[in-house]
């Protein structure tokens, strides 16, 4: 998402969503030990009975029903919970947030300070982590504000998820990554150093620029989208040579990379040119299905940008035409298309879009996929294992083992009987430190 654009692309659901307040972060270099009637390990198809996690120094040293409590350990008993790894969301925008009305945001976009957004994104994050999310890739945000927050949450500036940043989303001129819908020469024409490029070359270039200034990740938007005004939703936006310049670029420098690909089409393009990931595939046909699950690609289907999109227009009148018929389009096909990928075996991811629904809603993705045909077990690894290994981080995250970093959530009951238990997390640990527990005593 472009600069300009930004808070225009985020203009959905602008409803609050309150954070509770934090327990005081437990310090991470003692050992405690977390108790829970339960525990799933992120990999696993059954909880196990009792649930105990050993943490000292930041990792996990023990996780299981017979993991030894060292003596002398402090104990966090959560009662009758589940224990979970930390949840991932591979698809966020958590540098804005939407509101109700579109051309009120597109003036904001313009008009509020970067520093003010900046200090509003650390609130978002904030809400992120109190929803149990200890990590996220944010695949769009405007003046590196993805980078200043990353690095301030990892240097212990503020509370939040472990973030991976793409810096600028990548497409065409016109595209759906573009700045676009206002006259021309009203502002800079928009090129590399935005994101935007036009040849195998300009991409490779692109690549490089994001890698030199902090992306973890590659962003390409390779089809048209349904916030944007100035193009079709489905419509394939970069050339098979492209898309091939800049995945091998993008994994020459040990960096994934994910294509915004609402049309078969340009998803397939994406596909064949080794992308990681599809992001929305909203009208995915079976030779692009079949094509992901030969290749191992991941889809990532974020449902809930389709629920946000439903709410927005159930409720606001603002919304462009244009848009509007898009929106409708895509959040009617959506489903049909998840259904098909899970009967397929294609291997799901979890990402939300959020920012086109409230920030903090990120669970609610569980039940969508659950609807349409996932069991509940399968969505959660797509939110743990299955994303660790997406980011490239199966080794450090995603599973409640010994030598993981101690990201550790609990939810009330027993999530793969009742997914919507994700819903109610209340306590959240991430890196050994305890930042919430509403359990703990007042």
């Amino acid at each position: 998402m472009r600069k300009i654009r930004c808070a225009v692309m985020f203009a959905l659901c602008g409803c609050a969503v309150g954070a509770p307040v934090a327990a005081q972060p437990q310090a991470a270099g003692k050992t405690v030990v977390i108790k829970a009637a339960r525990l799933w390990d992120g990999k696993s198809d059954r909880v196990v009975t009792p649930g105990v996690v050993v943490v000292s120094g930041g990792r996990i040293q023990a996780a299981g029903a017979g993991a030894a409590v060292p003596a002398g350990a402090e104990t966090i008993d959560l009662g009758d919970a589940t224990l979970l790894p930390g949840l991932m969301d591979a698809h966020v925008h958590i540098t804005g947030e939407g509101t109700d009305d579109y051309r009120q945001a597109y003036v904001d976009a313009q008009q509020k300070p970067i520093a003010e957004q900046a200090i509003e994104a650390t609130a978002y994050a904030k809400t992120t982590l109190w929803a149990g999310f200890t990590t996220v890739r944010d695949l769009g945000s405007g003046h590196q504000m993805d980078v200043g927050l990353r690095n301030a949450i990892r240097n212990g500036k503020a509370p939040g998820p472990r973030i991976l940043v793409v810096v600028h989303a990548l497409g065409a001129t016109g595209g759906h990554c573009d700045e676009s819908g206002h006259r021309q020469g009203l502002f800079p024409e928009t090129d590399v150093k935005d994101g935007i490029a036009n040849s195998p070359w300009e991409y490779r270039a692109a690549v490089r620029l994001n890698h030199k200034y902090g992306a973890d990740a590659v962003k390409v938007c390779a089809t048209g989208g349904v916030l944007s005004l100035t193009d079709a939703v489905d419509t394939p936006q970069l050339t098979p040579e492209e898309l091939n310049a800049l995945v091998d670029e993008a994994h020459a420098l040990r960096m994934k990379a994910a294509a915004h690909a609402h049309g078969a089409e340009g998803a397939k393009r994406a596909i064949r040119a080794g992308i990681d990931s599809i992001e929305h595939g909203t009208f995915l046909d079976d030779e692009a299905l079949d094509l992901m699950k030969a290749r191992g690609t991941f889809y990532n289907p974020t449902l809930m940008a389709a629920q946000g999109l439903r709410e927005r227009l159930a409720r606001a009148a603002a919304f462009p035409p244009a848009i509007r018929e898009k929106a409708v389009r895509a959040a009617a096909a959506l489903d049909e298309t998840v259904r098909k990928a899970i009967a397929k075996g294609v291997r799901i991811s979890f990402g939300t879009d959020a920012a086109v629904y409230p920030h903090g809603r990120n669970a609610e993705e569980f039940s969508e996929l659950v609807r349409l045909g996932m069991k509940p077990v399968d969505a959660l690894k797509a939110a743990t294992s299955v994303n660790a290994e997406l980011f490239g981080l199966a080794d450090r995250l995603g599973t409640l083992e010994a030598g993981k970093l101690a990201d550790v959530v609990a939810v009330p009951g027993d999530p793969t009987a009742d997914i919507r238990a994700t819903q109610r997390v209340f306590f959240v640990m991430k890196d050994g430190v305890v930042y919430r527990n509403d359990r703990a005593p007042r």
